[in-house]
């Protein structure tokens, strides 16, 4: 059994006295008590399911239990299907790339946009180019205008330790 079956109520574990009932067609049928709501349910040769334990009364639905647990878990498989997960893929580079490097970064940056991806530029400075944070900031700074008609910048240039770092965001279409 999974998730969904246990969240109803339905047939003889049904303990209220009266309830309000709706058809297996979506037609209302009143409120009546439980017992004879199951027997209408067994005439059909479908279940008594409770939708709303909430309600005063409660309503029930007459319907194929199982049924309709294979559909929602359907339905649920096809969301999962369709719901896109965004990664973070990191570019690296160090204070002395040259222009050409850049270029060849920012369009592999540019097919990861592309493909929904999130980007975190990541500049590593060694030794004393930790205290030249204004040339990182310069270099990110072209990796942004080369790439500005396919990304918006989520996290701006920030200098963490021996590293500067930005998040680039794809743009919205």
């Amino acid at each position: 059994m999974n998730d969904i079956s246990k969240n109803y109520t339905c047939n003889e574990k049904i303990r209220e006295r009266e309830v309000r009932v709706i058809d297996a067609d979506g037609s209302q049928l009143g409120v009546i008590s439980t017992q004879e709501a199951q027997r209408i349910a067994d005439e059909k040769e479908l279940d008594l399911v409770m939708i709303s334990p909430t309600a005063v009364p409660p309503v029930c639905k007459i319907m194929d239990l199982g049924k309709y647990i294979y559909e929602q878990s359907k339905k649920e498989k096809e969301a999962k299907k369709k719901q896109k997960v965004t990664a973070l893929k990191e570019i690296r580079c160090s204070l002395t790339i040259e222009e050409n490097d850049i270029a060849i970064k920012a369009r592999n940056a540019r097919k990861f946009l592309l493909d929904g991806d999130k980007v975190k530029v990541t500049i590593r400075f060694k030794g004393r180019e930790a205290t030249l944070g204004h040339l990182g900031k310069n270099i990110l700074d072209k990796f942004v205008s080369m790439l500005e008609d396919v990304c918006i910048v989520e996290k701006g240039a920030k200098h963490e330790g021996r590293n500067m770092t930005m998040v680039l965001a794809p743009k919205k279409a």
